[in-house]
């Protein structure tokens, strides 16, 4: 069975790669391919085009999986990164803080040693989101009003370069009647 020494919702440390020494919460985690998502790491922005008459393009932001041997937990007791014990409390098995001794997994246990569900994220969390996603609609807005006049100016232009094109054939028939 493939194991990680971090779980969803662990506070990390990226220890290598473009966002080395960034702190973030583990959104998601891959024990088959070794692989976790941080919370503002990695972050990958694709580009879309439209596919249907109603859809937008634009650029989309979303976060990519980083190698978990490239992250570490960070103790919520004393706030220093740390490697992890595995140490027996309350006849349940928990990991445990090298530096301090305390508890990683407290906060996911209720009395009886099961695993809570996770909370809600808290108004502020919520706002912080909103406020977020507002201006990325205004620059896909103004991302496709700037692909629309670009395409206005290429179509103007292919049109006058048409006519001119067409002018340059007619003159050409013109000179060519006479001398026959």
């Amino acid at each position: 069975m493939n194991s990680l020494h971090v779980k969803r919702g662990d506070t990390v440390l990226v220890l290598a790669g473009k966002d080395k020494g960034k702190i973030g919460r583990i959104l998601a985690a891959d024990p088959s391919s070794h692989r976790v998502q941080v919370e503002n790491v990695n972050t990958i922005i694709r580009h879309q085009k439209p596919r249907g008459a109603g859809e937008q393009g634009g650029r989309i932001e979303a976060i990519g999986f980083i190698d978990s041997s490239n992250v570490m937990v960070v103790c919520g007791a004393c706030s220093k990164p740390t490697r992890i014990a595995h140490k027996e409390i309350d006849g349940k098995k928990a990991r445990v803080c090298k530096h301090c001794g305390a508890s990683l997994d407290v906060n996911k246990l209720d009395k009886k040693g099961k695993k809570k569900k996770d909370d809600k994220p808290k108004k502020t969390e919520k706002k912080v989101e909103k406020a977020e996603v507002k201006p990325e609609k205004k620059v896909e807005a103004k991302v496709v009003e700037k692909a629309d006049k670009k395409t206005e100016k290429v179509a103007a232009k292919k049109t006058d370069d048409k006519k001119k094109v067409d002018d340059k054939k007619a003159e050409k028939k013109k000179e060519e009647k006479p001398k026959k």
